[in-house]
């Protein structure tokens, strides 16, 4: 795959880049706060970048006619809905979370949620100092697979890939689930699946549960 990158200078970015070219595909075009970088036309692009950048790679997008998997966390609800719309022409993958132990965490709480009437619930999550955005979209997407208002503690903390701990608690115990992110191979390691589900695709608008 040739393969674009917004944000690629950036951590992910480059955790993403350095993934893709160690199993052999190809880096060809780039966007970052300094400007864009050009090589050939790529055939998808990634963006784990900011909220504030993404018109512009919804305009590139549509400029290459090519798929979108985009990881940005603190998007706004009408830019989850330009997403949705984007989708019509082109396919996106969408997700806060591309780490597969994320996906059975729902999983978990998915068979849980029902069963801890009465408990009292609250999440949890860290992450390293440099990230904006709080809660994380990880924390959110726990709260809504609840289906419940859940309150969510935030820590910035050093260089923490990602923590999440989901604790449920009665007057006699207390049941946690936690996952944590040792590096961000992680999340680049579920990017390339998500590349891989969605390059051959025409158009419409997943998640990463859907590409696992």
């Amino acid at each position: 795959m040739k393969i674009g990158i917004v944000g690629y200078k950036g951590r992910m970015g480059k955790e993403i880049r350095d993934l893709f070219e160690e199993k052999s595909h190809e880096f060809v075009w780039g966007y970052d706060k300094d400007g864009e970088y050009f090589q050939k036309n790529p055939q998808i692009i990634i963006d784990f970048s900011l909220p504030e950048v993404f018109e512009k790679t919804e305009e590139y997008v549509k400029k290459f006619n090519v798929p979108l998997i985009i990881g940005t966390t603190g998007l706004q609800e009408e830019q989850i809905e330009a997403l949705k719309a984007l989708a019509k022409e082109v396919p996106v993958v969408q997700s806060y979370n591309f780490s597969i132990g994320i996906q059975l965490f729902l999983k978990m709480v998915d068979i849980l949620k029902d069963k801890i009437d009465g408990w009292d619930v609250e999440i949890v999550e860290t992450h390293h100092r440099f990230k904006k955005d709080k809660p994380s979209g990880t924390a959110k997407m726990i709260k809504e697979s609840l289906n419940k208002d859940v309150p969510i503690s935030s820590l910035r903390l050093g260089n923490v890939a990602g923590d999440h701990v989901l604790y449920m608690a009665n007057l006699g115990e207390v049941l946690s689930i936690s996952h944590r992110a040792l590096s961000r191979r992680a999340f680049a390691e579920g990017v390339l699946k998500s590349a891989k589900f969605v390059i051959n695709k025409k158009n419409g608008y997943f998640t990463f549960t859907d590409v696992i």
